[in-house]
């Protein structure tokens, strides 16, 4: 099933069905390296590359297995010409799956948004990379960096491209909608209609007073789906002690919808491709 849909999704912007092969790089900073999975299309290039950033669960399970999701994700996109690189904002610094703590220690306006900055410039040093077609991705605590580092404010200073443009899964948009968020870079957000995370009404309600001050953002609500919508197969479930969570016990329902699911596997490349 997994395996129809994925190339029903290439099929539908010209792709091939090819699995890639990720391998791991190191990406330097100021401070230690930061450790980086990276997948790679067929060929030589350049190749349009995405920086894509992960949710609060980390990039890799514990005994570390790249997660399920960005396997997929990682697959999806390089085959379909995109160099994709996931930076470990959490196993570099030591940590593990952050969504239960209520104080992290590696912040999305911070840590993350200084990540993203460092794969953006590690990316334009390689001679693979078309350096003016870097696109940004984010999930959940991944795409609130992600709408972070695109406020206008956060402009690179360097004379070189910045991003091309920014998507979005299911973030939290309260507290970037309180201090009047915008992007300099078009940005799609994709949310479940459903979502008891990260409402879809805040992030609605962000890009509606973004309008007028602000480059294009576009905002899709998919009626019935719920919070990690885009997963392969995940059956609904409950999550409990979920840090930022609406509800006091931090309860939280997760799982695929197939059709918001379908249609993100086409959106996604084709928005990031223009």
């Amino acid at each position: 099933m997994r395996k129809n849909i994925l190339l029903a999704a290439l099929l539908c912007f010209g792709g091939v069905a090819q699995a890639a092969t990720s391998e791991p790089v190191e990406i330097p900073t100021d401070d230690k390296p930061l450790q980086a999975v990276i997948f790679r299309p067929a060929g030589a290039g350049p190749f349009p590359a995405i920086v894509a950033l992960h949710g609060c669960d980390g990039l890799r399970l514990n005994n570390g297995q790249i997660r399920k999701p960005v396997e997929d994700w990682g697959q999806l996109l390089s085959a379909a010409g995109f160099i994709v690189l996931f930076p470990d904002s959490y196993g570099s610094r030591g940590l593990g799956n952050q969504c239960s703590v209520k104080a992290p220690a590696i912040r999305p306006d911070r840590e993350r948004v200084a990540d993203t900055r460092a794969a953006r410039d590690w990316l334009q040093q390689q001679d693979f990379i078309r350096k003016d077609r870097i696109s940004l991705l984010g999930w959940a605590s991944g795409g609130i960096a992600a709408l972070w580092a695109i406020r206008p404010s956060l402009e690179p200073s360097d004379d070189r491209p910045d991003f091309r443009s920014a998507a979005v899964f299911y973030p939290g948009c309260r507290r970037l909608g309180d201090t009047a968020w915008s992007t300099r870079v078009p940005t799609l957000i994709l949310i479940g209609a459903l979502d008891n995370w990260t409402p879809a009404k805040h992030c609605e309600d962000m890009v509606k007073n973004a309008r007028g001050r602000s480059a294009q953002a576009v905002i899709v609500k998919y009626k019935g789906a719920h919070h990690a919508f885009d997963h392969d197969n995940a059956p609904l479930r409950q999550r409990s002690r979920m840090a930022f969570a609406p509800d006091p016990g931090g309860r939280v329902t997760v799982g695929t919808n197939a059709d918001a699911r379908a249609d993100a596997l086409k959106r996604i490349p084709q928005w990031l491709a223009r």
